[in-house]
Order: C-alpha cells, then structure tokens, then sequence
C-alpha cells in the first residue's frame, strides 16, 4: 500500500491533474485563436447585432442556472453560494446591457478600450463572487460577511489610493486575485486527503473539478486584461463567449456534482473513540469475507458495523494502522478482486469487472488499475 507521504509527489499530482491542464490548454488556443478572429468582425455589426445577443444569452443562461440551482439546493450551501454568483453575475449584466443599448449610465460604462482602476475593480468584484463557490466547497461555512470584508477590503483601498496618488497601481490591482486564487489553491489538497479519508469512490466529488474551475477563472481575467488593453473591441466577442461557456460547464458541473461534507457533522457526533482489541485483524477479517467494498457507495463511516468507532477516529485508525487514506484502503481490496475476475473470467468485459469489483465506471476502474499496477486491465490480463 502506499504510504502517506509519497500521495502527492510532483509526479501524483501531474497524474491527477493532467487531464486538466490539457482542458485548459486547448480552451486557451480556441480563446487565442478567437481573439485573432474577431479583429474581422464590422464594428456595426458587433453593437448592433452580436453583442446584445451574446449579453442576452449570459443573462439568460445567469437566470436560469440560478432558479436550477436555488430549487436544487437540497440544503447544499455551495450550490447556494454558486446560485447567488450568479444571480449577481446576470443583474450586472444586465445592467450592462440597459447602459448600452437603452439608456447611458456613465457610472456602469466597462469599456474595452482601457484599463483603469475602475474597470479592474468591476472586474476583480466579479471575479471574487465566482471564488464564493470553491470557498464554501473547501471549506463549509468558512466565508461569513466580516470574512468576506475583510477579504475585499484590499481591493478597495488599492482602487481608492490609484485615484488618490499620482503612482500607477493598475497593475498590482489586477494582481490582487492572485491572492485570493492561492488562498482557494492552497487548500485543494487538504480537501482532497480528507476525501479520500472518508470516501471509497473520488467520483463526482474530488478535486479535479474544482482545478479545472479555478483555471478557467484565471483564463476569463487573463482574457478580460488582454481585450482590455488591446485596441480591437471586436474581442469582447471572444470573451463573452468564454463566460458563457463557463457558465453552462459549471452549472452543469455543479447540479450533478456530490456535496462530500452532507451529514458527515452529525456523523462524527456519533459513537465514541473507544480502544477496540485487535481492531486491525477483526477489520481484516471483515473485508476479506463480507467484501463490502463491492458496495461503490462505501464510506469510512460504514466501518462503524464492525467497528463503532468515531468518523475522525477512525479515519486516524486507517491511517496508523495501514499506511494509507480509506480511500486506498478499500481499492486495494477492489484491484485485488478485479485481478481475480480478470484471471478467472476472461470472458467479462471491463466494464462488468468494474461494477462486480466495486467501482462507479470504467474510466475510474482503468484508471486506478493502470495508477496501481502499472499496466491497463486488459493488458494485465493477457499477461497472466
């Protein structure tokens, strides 16, 4: 089994995570080369046709992801938290479009031919309300109104001393996301051992998507700063097509996504952290021959059957014991099993050894059979 301290070498975390580099590369390109390509666009026909179409499209899409997500809430604090983002997103938005197509509001007017500090502050706003959901994901109940001024009020005084001192500060204002994105950054891998402290299965609920929703962010304000300082205003098309992708991956993302954290604060009120006699063996014992990690929705606390510990007890237990999260714990069992069917029952596709073995899909079988033994399931098969 693999020990703790070797979960997140450089080269664990480049396995983990490559997939999403690569997503964040290719969306880069696209990006690029639609910057490149709006330079082509008429100017008439980007005010008068494309763009209300495009802010009415954010608008719609802001509205309606909102009222999917307030009314599929199910008590989920980090879908509320995204449903407020972007309710706020949409009602600026629309405003946005009252100013420019409507009426002049020179207080809202975001132009794309500057990039002064009130355009960063917008920008950076908008920016720290999509940072509301990762927050509330890391850490539940974490982000209160005094936590949020306090994080905000940085932006304000930089804002207010580039209008104040005859020093230009726009840049280190459309640095201060960093700040923030290292803050949401710094804990994925904390949230993702105590996942794995407490889960059987990564699906739906690991940190991948969480990466790759903080990458996109930094690409939306890396896109926003460019068109910004660029001279073609042709490439807020390419921006605005951006956010909208965004906003329909996310929420999508988001609505089928697992909240880890549900129920496991009453969980952990439960049983006690008393010594059990040779716990190790007796949880042994049980694995081998109830196999319940052929369950996929196997969790930590279902150990409490044989085992009435505490939830943090016994998570600390696995570790003592075994060198290892849950989370490997119980798909060292299911790889095991799956060498077993693979060896015995040739006949049976992958997917079947997957599901008899216990896992949730294909990609996630392969995936963790490949990271364990070094090979696919099927080649391992051929050479047994």
């Amino acid at each position: 089994m693999a020990q703790g301290n070797e979960i997140f070498s450089i080269r664990e975390i480049w396995r983990e995570y490559k997939r999403e580099v690569l997503f964040i590369s290719i969306l880069s390109v696209i990006v690029i080369v639609g910057h490149w390509a709006s330079r082509f666009i008429p100017v008439e026909f980007l005010n008068e046709t494309i763009l209300p179409i495009q802010h009415s499209a954010n608008i719609t899409i802001c509205f309606m992801g909102a009222y999917l997500l307030f009314t599929h809430s199910e008590s989920m604090r980090a879908r509320k938290a995204y449903a407020w983002a972007l309710l706020a997103w949409g009602i600026a938005d629309s405003f946005i479009l009252v100013q420019d197509y409507m009426f002049d509001i020179p207080v809202l007017r975001i132009g794309s031919e500057a990039l002064d500090a009130y355009i960063l502050f917008i920008a950076n706003l908008l920016g720290w309300i999509l940072l509301v959901y990762p927050t509330e994901t890391l850490h539940p109940g974490w982000l209160t109104p005094k936590r949020a001024l306090y994080q905000l009020m940085p932006l304000v005084a930089l804002v207010a001393l580039d209008y104040a001192i005859p020093y230009d500060l726009r840049w280190l204002i459309a640095l201060y996301p960093v700040a923030l994105f290292v803050f949401v950054m710094s804990h994925i891998r904390a949230y993702r051992i105590w996942c794995e402290d407490n889960y059987s299965s990564m699906d739906d609920i690991d940190a991948q998507w969480l990466v790759r929703y903080l990458l996109m962010i930094i690409l939306i304000g890396a896109s926003y700063i460019y068109i910004c300082v660029s001279e073609n205003p042709g490439r807020v098309v390419t921006q605005n097509t951006l956010v909208f992708f965004f906003f329909a991956y996310s929420i999508k993302q988001i609505l089928f996504r697992q909240d880890p954290w549900k129920n496991m604060q009453s969980d952990d009120t439960q049983s006690g952290d008393e010594q059990i006699p040779q716990a190790a063996e007796l949880l042994t014992k049980w694995m081998t021959e109830s196999k319940p990690y052929l369950n996929s929705n196997f969790r930590l606390i279902d150990l409490r059957e044989v085992l009435p510990m505490n939830r943090t007890y016994l998570s600390q237990f696995i570790h003592d014991e075994f060198g290892c999260t849950f989370y490997q714990f119980v798909n060292n069992y299911r790889i095991e099993e799956a060498k077993r069917l693979l060896q015995e029952s040739p006949e049976l596709t992958i997917e079947e050894v997957a599901s008899r073995s216990g896992f949730t899909s294909r990609s996630s079988f392969t995936q963790t059979f490949t990271k364990e033994t070094g090979v696919s399931p099927r080649e391992w098969s051929k050479q047994c």
